[in-house]
């Protein structure tokens, strides 16, 4: 079952994935980002009002910045997902718990001097080849901004879940690290909606369409029902299994683009995707080894928190 769970999860991030595509020909990156954070928030607050839980908090400025760069992350995200192959967006993404152990392999480093991990320096540096790979066709098409902006999102996204890790151990509830996160969203895509502008006569934001509801609400329902099913895997499953599974993200991706979008790939870019999954199998491994059954999920795997 914790193996369903998971599996679960990884299929409802696909679908956002493939909404946010869909849905970029329609909004903008902004208000995208806007939506997405509107409808979680929403749900959360049903959520949170249904536990009693509180959202009252203590570390209102570890919220601040979490939710600052997980934003940024998320609206580079979004604006990688509307200007790459669905998969090739998706994978650039789950390089995220790659970056995030070069940052611990540094500290490490740093800290102790003397004490090299060969085994993650080795994933770190096959990853890279990876990238190199899978980038290809993006920088021949003239994509090669949307490459550069999915890196960037997940080496952002490895420092936000870094400072959920660091939540956590606070004894934040996952809850209400979310709810914030969501709520900034929703301040951030409106803010940058205001920023972009509107031509003279035209309405702030994009006109609503059934089809374009449509979207929105399952790109918002779709993450926030992953991120339930993902807390639950972690929570009743072996941590190892279930974060090696969260890789069929990148698996269901790719089926999303062949179907919507006809997307085809070159042996090569075949290769990269299985080089950056192997990868990040490996970090992966090397870091959740000794972590027991129902850990802390913001103390395992960082993806597990929030994407």
């Amino acid at each position: 079952m914790p193996s369903l769970w998971m599996l679960f999860a990884s299929f409802a991030f696909s679908i956002m994935g493939a909404a946010v595509k869909l849905a970029s020909t329609l909004y903008s990156t902004s208000e995208i980002v806007m939506y997405r954070g509107l409808v979680g928030t929403l749900m959360l607050l049903v959520l949170v009002r249904a536990q009693r839980g509180s959202l009252r908090t203590a570390f209102a400025g570890a919220h601040l910045w979490r939710a600052l760069v997980g934003v940024v992350s998320l609206w580079l995200w979004f604006y990688a997902i509307g200007k790459l192959p669905l998969a090739t967006a998706v994978t650039l993404n789950y390089m995220a718990p790659i970056w995030m152990s070069l940052f611990l392999l540094c500290a490490g480093w740093w800290q102790s001097k003397n004490h090299v991990e060969w085994p993650l320096i080795a994933a770190i540096g096959m990853s890279f080849v990876g990238v190199t790979l899978v980038l290809q066709p993006a920088v021949a098409a003239d994509q090669w901004l949307g490459g550069v902006v999915g890196i960037m999102s997940s080496v952002l996204s490895a420092l936000a879940y870094m400072q959920v890790r660091k939540l956590g151990q606070m004894g934040e509830p996952e809850y209400r690290v979310v709810f914030y996160f969501s709520l900034m969203t929703v301040c951030a895509g409106a803010f940058g909606t205001i920023l972009e502008g509107r031509p003279a006569g035209m309405p702030m934001l994009t006109p609503h369409t059934p089809y374009g509801v449509a979207l929105l609400l399952a790109i918002g329902v779709s993450a926030a029902m992953a991120q339930m099913a993902m807390t639950r895997a972690y929570r009743v499953g072996k941590v190892l299994v279930v974060a090696n599974l969260q890789y069929t993200g990148i698996i269901f991706s790719s089926l999303w683009g062949m179907l919507l979008w006809g997307d085809r790939f070159s042996w090569y870019v075949w290769l990269g995707m299985g080089v950056i999954l192997a990868s990040g199998i490996a970090a992966t491994f090397y870091n959740t080894k000794k972590t027991p059954r129902g850990a802390v999920v913001t103390d395992t795997d960082p993806i597990a928190s929030e994407v």
